[in-house]
């Protein structure tokens, strides 16, 4: 049976109605549905049907009401009379209000998801139970005037989230919105969202200018009659249009617009996304050429979600394909890559292609399966010549094009070369030769330019027997797109086709100087740019991965390989020496620039060298890219990198391995890593050398040894080169700062700051400007910290390496008490669209502030965020912070387990002001355990770690003034040595 109130009463048993006579039996009825399978009380049911004029005799009134309706219903048991009251005995969900609620809210969560189609589906399913007002029998009455305007309400939203679906998911329906929206908006004028849908309506439907009338409307509307303006995302989607970005969808991403049009796929592409938007996991598998990559894109851009495009062609080794897709995100990298990319994407709807898994499948999936397992809001889409093999992955096999948009494939990419092109049955018959592969078609098509359509046809009588099917002998992935290039490159002269094997040795783009360097000359690269073997773009030359392939083939073939990676290597190396010197001084953002643009060639040449064991160049290399990789923040990748160069036995210049020790042992320092990096080294001589002394000095800050580092820096420092004095003034600081000689620290920290300033370096002065900001802050000089972290982060967005520098300056205000302004910079850290590594941070710091408002539910929330936290420092701050919050709760143990296992990293990195915050929580929890003469004096040990009071910190603050009574305890931890203090928190 089925109840219907979504319009008159109607109840429904089987296929016949059943009629319900009287007003009073039907807002009987209708009560009792509101809450069907639930009792109403007696008293209720009385004042909702009779709210004015009560009944003399209430209770049997309805009684006899009851009796009533029962005879009215198919089965008299369906309305039992219970102890308190009335039940209406019926499955809520045969109530149709009930049914429209659960379906518009089902609907909802699939629209959230991105599950368009299932969104559109449930929507339009739940607003078909509408057969008009809602309680028409019994609006009148106060039971149900306010029910009406709720399920009015709802059936807005669910019209809303509908048109909203249809939009998202680029249904055919869309065209015809406009006209419901605007009598929707003719009842509804001051609502936004309407408004917004109208627009992206217009937008999508390609009427621009009628968009841009239907927001001047609105505007005007509301300065009228409300006086004031539209919200913030309708405005950004108005400068959107007027900027001429015609794509309603604001999400956010690295798709790029294709130059050239997707020919014969738009099938294919309605079927890929209803799969991927169903499916986590859609893999597009089929053999080289097919065109996989350009159905994937296509099928991104019409996704409302953030796509990344990841390419892993050129990475060379399964271990890096984490790395890749962190880079492919724009986030730095991480010890653990794999962390660092759960942390960004768990709880963000996200749909990740994974571009060429095929050489290394393995990896791929072992990568997909662990994102998708901890990423429930993620989505991938893969392209290879084989499954990934992972348990839910959804195949679609992507086949040649059929003949017609072959046809037309062909024909355009022949106006591209040929304008005046005019098709015949030849171009039938050529593409039907092909397979229909679009690789092979556009190659063949390029060749118009040079020779008549008859001429191309008849070449091909020999040339792709292997095409209709392909030799047994041929490995499987070559059986058809072997057989296309072969053909492409026989059509090339010898120069040509030795240009071209030249070319296959790099992995990624490259430039016309390093294209001259390994022989290729402007007329090569010309020929082969005419004839689709190469791209240009932006200056710089790429290589298809296909033909690259067949082109390195060709290269070991012919005994070539050796000497054509050989030039390779030589000229990456020549580049990177030549640089190392402008990132040493104001050339620095420019020559990051074009070294950024050379990563894939870099990581080519060193892995190259190693597998050659070449160690003169590895170490070599290593050496010269060690600065540019810390300035970009790749101090993990740097750092194992260049523990396997310094590994290698061989000889090698006795400076180029200094100073690849001392990048080694730098970027170790940032990675967290120092420690266990230090025990891989031997101390130099520092005597003569100052690359040596500072090796020794951070050999010294890792193992504790101050005054032996302090020595061997100390000749050195008047040296004349600017950004080496200012170096060495930096590591001296890092001496002192763990010595707990603040005063000192903050001089040598001036000094390097002078130095770096000489030079015009950015990245180190950014570095020095933090300490000297975090020195400021432990000595109470707050304002200063301030000016002087606003300076290093303005530094820090030049070198385009500001992940989590927002963050820190937010800390730094809370260590000033600046509470509502830290709150504000975090919120917009979180809402700004940053790199994981920073919100973790931010999240970190709002959960210490919940804390400190008292809202302990909130601050667990935010923490929940940053349970992942893999690098060192990272972990150290969740960790801490995990241990106030369980001491505010009252869960000792778990307070102190959190807060050792924080004392246990921020110890080890080395780094004092954080085992100071770390002491700072175990003061806290000692105060809460009825400790006070304990707490006071690891609070004054929490002083001298740090070298400053850090008064200005609410949990130093709070502690302080509730141990004033215990100056004594306090002092006795102030006066501590450094290592003593570290002694003391070791032993708590």
């Amino acid at each position: 049976m089925r109840i219907e109130v979504l319009g008159p009463l109607r109840v429904v048993a089987g296929d016949r109605c059943v009629g319900v006579g009287g007003a009073r039996a039907r807002a009987l009825l209708i009560r009792l549905a509101l809450e069907a399978g639930r009792v109403v009380a007696a008293r209720t049911l009385v004042e909702s049907v009779w709210p004015e004029d009560i009944p003399d005799h209430p209770d049997a009134a309805l009684h006899s009401l009851v009796a009533r309706l029962r005879r009215a219903l198919p089965e008299s048991t369906m309305l039992r009379a219970e102890t308190a009251g009335y039940r209406l005995n019926v499955p809520a969900e045969a109530v149709d209000a009930v049914r429209f609620e659960r379906l518009a809210e089902a609907g909802r969560r699939d629209l959230e998801a991105g599950r368009y189609g299932a969104a559109q589906e449930l929507l339009t399913g739940a607003l078909g139970l509408w057969r008009g007002d809602p309680l028409a029998d019994v609006v009148h009455l106060p039971f149900a005037a306010a029910v009406a305007v709720r399920l009015d309400e709802l059936r807005l939203a669910a019209t809303e989230d509908r048109i909203e679906a249809v939009l998202s998911g680029s249904f055919p329906q869309r065209s015809a919105l406009s006209v419901e929206l605007n009598q929707l908006i003719a009842a509804n004028p001051l609502r936004e969202r309407l408004r917004s849908l109208l627009i992206r309506a217009l937008v999508a439907s390609g009427r621009q200018a009628e968009a841009l009338s239907a927001y001047e409307d609105y505007r005007t509307v509301l300065a009228t009659q409300l006086g004031t303006d539209p919200g913030p995302e309708l405005r950004e989607l108005h400068l959107r249009m007027l900027r001429g970005d015609t794509e309603w969808s604001h999400v956010r991403g690295n798709l790029r617009k294709p130059l050239t049009n997707v020919v014969g796929r738009e099938a294919d592409r309605r079927q890929v996304g209803r799969h991927f938007l169903d499916n986590r996991l859609v893999t597009l598998v089929g053999p080289g050429g097919v065109g996989k990559t350009r159905l994937a894109t296509a099928t991104g851009a019409r996704l409302d979600i953030p796509v990344w495009l990841v390419e892993l062609g050129p990475v060379a080794r399964p271990d890096d394909v984490p790395r890749a897709v962190l880079a492919a995100l724009g986030l730095r990298d991480a010890a653990d890559a794999i962390s660092r990319l759960v942390e960004t994407l768990a709880n963000r709807e996200t749909a990740v292609i994974l571009d060429g898994c095929e050489h290394v499948v393995e990896a791929a999936a072992q990568l997909t399966a662990e994102l998708l397992g901890r990423c429930p809001r993620l989505r991938v889409l893969a392209t290879s010549r084989e499954p990934l093999g992972i348990t839910g992955e959804v195949l679609f096999a992507v086949a040649p094009l059929e003949a017609g948009p072959a046809t037309q494939l062909f024909t355009e990419r022949a106006r591209a070369v040929r304008p005046d092109f005019v098709p015949n049955d030849d171009v039938d018959r050529i593409c039907r030769r092909l397979d229909c592969m679009p690789l092979a078609i556009e190659l063949a098509a390029v060749r118009l330019r040079s020779m008549s359509i008859e001429t191309l046809t008849a070449g091909l009588d020999d040339r792709f027997r292997l095409l209709t099917g392909g030799s047994r002998t041929a490995p499987p992935r070559h059986r058809t797109l072997r057989a296309v290039v072969e053909w492409s490159w026989d059509l090339l002269t010898d120069t040509e086709r030795a240009a071209a094997d030249q070319a296959a040795v790099f992995p990624g783009s490259f430039s016309g100087e390093a294209a001259e360097y390994v022989g290729l000359t402007a007329d090569a690269l010309h020929a082969l740019v005419d004839k689709s073997l190469l791209e240009y773009a932006g200056g710089r030359y790429r290589m298809l991965d296909t033909i690259r392939e067949f082109g390195v083939e060709q290269l070991a073939t012919t005994g070539r390989m050796a000497a054509a990676h050989a030039a390779h290597a030589a000229y990456f190396l020549e580049l990177a020496e030549r640089a190392e010197l402008h990132l040493r001084g104001s050339g620095q953002l420019s020559w990051l620039t074009r070294l950024d643009a050379e990563r894939d060639n870099f990581n080519a040449a060193l892995a190259c060298a190693a597998d050659e064991e070449d160690s003169d160049t590895a170490i070599r290399l290593g050496a010269a890219l060690g600065q540019f990789w810390a300035v970009h923040g790749d101090h993990a990748e740097a750092t194992g990198k260049l523990h396997t160069v310094l590994s290698m036995s061989g000889p090698a210049p006795a400076e180029a391995r200094l100073r690849a020790i001392a990048a080694y042992l730098l970027n170790a320092t940032f990675a967290g890593s120092l420690g266990a990096a230090a025990a891989t080294v031997e101390r130099p001589d520092p005597t003569h050398d100052p690359t040596a002394a500072f090796i020794c000095a951070l050999l010294a800050l890792a193992t504790g040894n101050t005054d032996d580092g302090l020595a061997a820096l100390e000749p050195h420092l008047p040296h004349p080169d600017p950004w080496m004095r200012g170096m060495l003034w930096f590591t001296r600081s890092l001496l002192h700062g763990a010595a707990g000689r603040t005063d000192s620290s903050r001089l040598d920290i001036t000094a390097a700051i002078e130095g770096f300033r000489g030079c015009g370096e950015r990245w180190a002065l950014s570095l020095s400007l933090m300490s000297l900001a975090a020195a400021s802050t432990a000595g109470g000089d707050t304002a200063e910290a301030l000016i002087t972290l606003d300076e290093a982060a303005l530094l820090s967005r030049e070198l385009g390496t500001h992940d989590g520098q927002q963050a820190w300056l937010a800390m730094v205000r809370i260590d000033a008490g600046d509470i509502d302004n830290a709150r504000k910079q975090l919120s917009e850290v979180l809402t700004g669209g940053t790199a994981g590594h920073e919100i973790t941070l931010a999240r970190i710091s709002l959960a210490d502030l919940a804390r400190h408002d008292g809202d302990l539910a909130k601050a667990k929330r935010h923490l929940g965020y940053a349970a992942d936290a893999a690098d060192p420092p990272e972990r150290a701050l969740y960790a801490a912070g995990a241990g106030y919050l369980a001491a505010a709760t009252g869960d000792f143990i778990a307070a102190a387990r959190y807060l050792r296992e924080a004392r246990d990293i921020a110890v080890g990195l080395p780094d004092m002001p954080m085992s100071a915050h770390v002491a700072v929580g175990m003061a806290d929890l000692a105060h809460r355990r009825g400790e006070p003469d304990r707490a006071s004096e690891i609070l004054g040990v929490a002083h001298a770690l740090r070298g400053g009071p850090n008064s200005g910190h609410p949990d130093v603050a709070r502690l302080a003034d509730a141990l004033s009574g215990f100056r004594d305890e306090y002092e006795r931890g102030c006066g501590l040595d450094p290592a003593s203090a570290l002694a003391e928190i070791r032993a708590y």
